[in-house]
This record gives structure tokens, sequence and C-alpha cells, in this order.
């Protein structure tokens, strides 16, 4: 396990976790990335307000790639259905 002393977007964070650090490094400039769209977007909001947009915006992204997954799992099924038919020998 991995440990981490970060600051990220101004907050200093101490954790542990199994993710390497690239993969936490990745996460840590997405999120300084999108926070610094939010922030250069023109409106004088506080940091927290901008952080709630971050994770609504986040969250938003994660549900509707989840719904994209759950489709692709569904067509997947589809057609490996169709490969076990036994119409499909024919």
């Amino acid at each position: 396990m991995f440990e981490y002393n970060l600051n990220i977007l101004g907050l200093d964070l101490n954790f542990k976790t199994d993710a390497d650090p690239e993969r936490i490094d990745q996460a840590r400039e997405y999120l300084e990335k999108r926070y610094s769209e939010l922030k250069n977007r023109g409106k004088k909001l506080s940091k927290e307000r901008l952080l709630v947009y971050l994770a609504l915006g986040l969250a938003d992204d994660y549900l509707q790639s989840d719904i994209r997954l759950s489709l692709l799992q569904d067509r997947i099924d589809e057609l490996v259905n169709k490969i076990d038919s036994p119409e499909a020998d024919k």
C-alpha cells in the first residue's frame, strides 16, 4: 500500500491506497485541470462552490459513463447470445 502526502487545489491531503503513483498523479492533474477550467469561466465564486460544481460535474461524467458501459455490456451480451444460438450454426 502506498502512502501519499499531496497538496491538491491548495488542500493538504494524507492518505494510503493501493493505487499506484502514476494513477494518483493522473487523477490529481485531472482534478486541477477541471477546477482551473471552472475557475477561469469568469465568475467570482468561492472555492467551496467551485469544489461543489467540480464534484457535480465529475459525478455526472461518472453516471453518463456508467450508462454507456451498461448499454455496451447489453450489446455485447446480445452479440454473444447470437453467436451461441443454434441458428448461428446454420
